[in-house]
C-alpha cells in the first residue's frame, strides 16, 4: 500500500507539473481529472499529501501596498496556501480564490487570522500592486497579492512543479496567461508544502473540511 500511495502521489504531481491552463481557453478540458483513479483516491479527498514535501520558494516580491514581501520570512510558522494566477483570468483564478475565501469564512475567527492565502500573479505587467489589491479585496481583504519580475515568479513556481508561461495574445487578440492550477498548502510546523490541491476542481466544502487540519499542520 505504501508503494501504491507513493506512485499515485508521484503520478499526480508529475501530471500537475506538466499541465498548463490558459484561463478561459479550451485547454482546460483535457486531463485534469485523469492522474488519479477512482479506486485509489476517494472522491471526498480533495488534497494529495505529498511523500516529498516542497521547500518553500525563496521569493522576494512586491505586495499590494508596494512594499517588499519576503515569502519565507513573512509566512514562517504560519499555515499558508499559495496559488499562481492572474486577475484578468475569466474563470479558474476567480473560482479558486473565491472558493478559498468562502471556505475560510467557515473557520473560527482565530483560525481565520492565522491562515495566509497568497496569490502570486503570473501576469505582472498588468497586475500592478494597485490592480492586484483591488481585485483581491473583492475576494477577501486579508488575502495577500504579490507581483514582480516575471522571470523571478516563473523560477519560484518551477520550484513547486508549477509551470507558467509568459502572457501572450491568443487567436482572438486577448492576452492569456498559461499557468498550472495547483494550490499548495504549507505546514506551520515545517514550512514545507505538503498538500496539493487542484484549483478548478476542489470545492468550498472540501477546502472547509481540510482547513482546520492544515492550520494545525496535520494531514487532511
Amino acid at each position: 500500500m505504501r508503494t501504491q500511495k507513493t506512485l499515485i502521489a508521484s503520478a499526480l504531481l508529475t501530471a500537475a507539473a506538466l499541465t498548463l491552463s490558459a484561463c478561459g481557453g479550451s485547454g482546460d478540458q483535457d486531463s485534469d481529472t485523469s492522474p488519479v483513479s477512482v479506486e485509489s483516491q476517494p472522491e471526498r479527498k480533495a488534497g494529495t499529501v505529498l511523500d516529498r514535501p516542497f521547500t518553500k520558494p525563496d521569493l522576494v516580491l512586491t505586495d499590494t501596498r508596494g512594499e517588499s514581501f519576503d515569502l519565507r520570512a513573512k509566512t514562517k510558522g504560519k499555515p499558508t496556501l499559495l496559488y499562481f494566477g492572474y486577475t484578468n483570468c475569466p474563470d479558474v483564478c476567480p473560482l479558486t480564490m473565491g472558493n478559498l475565501a468562502q471556505a475560510k469564512k467557515q473557520l473560527p475567527k482565530a483560525d481565520q487570522e492565522q491562515l495566509q492565502v497568497i496569490l502570486v500573479t503570473t501576469d505582472p505587467e498588468r497586475d500592478t500592486p494597485a490592480s492586484l489589491g483591488s481585485w483581491l479585496k473583492a475576494q477577501d481583504p486579508a488575502f495577500t497579492g504579490l507581483t514582480g519580475d516575471f522571470a523571478t515568479i516563473q523560477a519560484g513556481a518551477r520550484q513547486l512543479g508549477i509551470a507558467i508561461d509568459p502572457p501572450k495574445k491568443n487567436a482572438k487578440g486577448k492576452v492569456e496567461s498559461m499557468h498550472g492550477k495547483q494550490v499548495i498548502a504549507f505546514s506551520p510546523k515545517t514550512d514545507q508544502g505538503y498538500v496539493l490541491y487542484n484549483g478548478d476542481t476542489t470545492t468550498i466544502d472540501q477546502y472547509a473540511a481540510d482547513l482546520p487540519k492544515l492550520i494545525e499542520g496535520e494531514a487532511p
